[in-house]
């Protein structure tokens, strides 16, 4: 199997302090605060890259399953909200799929979207946060 790397690194204090979070292939790397992430400062965090993460291997896993029953879908967009409330702690995460495949049936599409919902490996990791699905073909 495979194992991918990020790292960040972190100076100075909570409110005050700075860091830098990076992709080990080399693609990304960005800064984060206390303002990035608890209020609307300029900077990534990690509820947004989980986000990106879970929105990309949702619509990869949607594309398989579907693939794997003839369908060959056109356009899967998943925009994932991570929703970070008190604690702090992540409690809700709400995918929203927007998908173009040609001759699927809408029940055929609701059912392969919820078997992603729940088996795609990042939906599997943040199983302890409640996860919600809006899944429509355009």
């Amino acid at each position: 199997m495979t194992m991918r790397t990020s790292s960040a690194v972190w100076q100075g204090t909570l409110k005050e302090g700075s860091g830098t979070m990076k992709l080990a292939s080399g693609t990304y790397e960005g800064p984060f605060t206390f303002a990035s992430r608890f209020e609307s400062g300029k900077g990534t965090n990690p509820e947004e890259l989980i986000g990106a993460a879970h929105a990309g291997c949702y619509a990869m896993f949607l594309s398989a399953l579907l693939s794997n029953e003839g369908f060959v879908p056109k356009k899967i967009a998943t925009t994932a909200t991570v929703h970070l409330t008190e604690g702090p702690t992540i409690s809700l995460i709400e995918l929203t799929c927007e998908a173009e495949i040609p001759g699927i049936s809408a029940q055929a599409f609701q059912t392969q979207a919820l078997a992603a919902k729940v088996g795609c490996p990042v939906s599997k990791l943040l199983a302890g946060a409640e996860i919600r699905l809006e899944a429509k073909l355009v």
